[in-house]
């Protein structure tokens, strides 16, 4: 019994979940430099890149028109509070980086969202922040993404889909077209 009240405590980790995407990965192979599916542990006081140039940045995505610099993520703790949090700044002068809804242009940064999307150009990132209390390290995990992560992107066409999600022809005829009716009508 004394033995279990002695111990230490194990302490927890924050861990950064990051999902890639993007159309050409198949043919480009663009996210080869990254390690998939591995928890990977990085400083606390280390900014964390992501972009082409391998002596610089911690993180590669080989693609000739991704900044040598794209973005960077910076881990620390908020004031006051016992929480942790990431910091993202856009790094390139060419392209404007999104997360979420928030439009970055280059040397702007924001809080990131525990969870959200990132984008430039065809690349999308989803992150997800899983909470620890470690000050001396986080970790990341990789996963790499087969379909779009914006549904939004992924809609062909404008038209309504209907409820049963068969389509039987994309133009009815007039007699056959969909016809409003109050529920009390049969």
């Amino acid at each position: 019994m004394i033995f279990c009240e002695e111990a230490d405590t194990e302490e927890t980790v924050t861990c950064l979940h990051m999902t890639f995407y993007h159309p050409c990965q198949d043919d480009k192979m663009m996210f080869r430099c990254l390690n998939f599916c591995e928890r990977e542990q990085v400083r606390a006081n280390e900014i964390a890149t992501f972009g082409r140039d391998s002596n610089i940045c911690r993180y590669n995505l080989m693609d000739s028109r991704v900044s040598r610099i794209q973005f960077s993520l910076q881990f620390y703790r908020k004031l006051d509070t016992s929480e942790f949090c990431f910091e993202i700044k856009n790094m390139s002068k060419k392209t404007k980086l999104r997360v979420d809804h928030t439009e970055l242009g280059y040397l702007n940064k924001v809080d990131l969202p525990w969870k959200c999307i990132i984008c430039f150009g065809d690349y999308q990132i989803l992150t997800e922040t899983q909470e620890g209390q470690s000050m001396d390290y986080y970790e990341t995990y990789f996963r790499l993404a087969q379909m779009p992560l914006l549904q939004e992107r992924c809609l062909s066409s404008p038209q309504p889909v209907p409820e049963c999600g068969i389509f039987t022809s994309l133009s009815l005829p007039q007699d056959k077209s969909p016809k409003e009716i109050d529920e009390n009508e049969s």
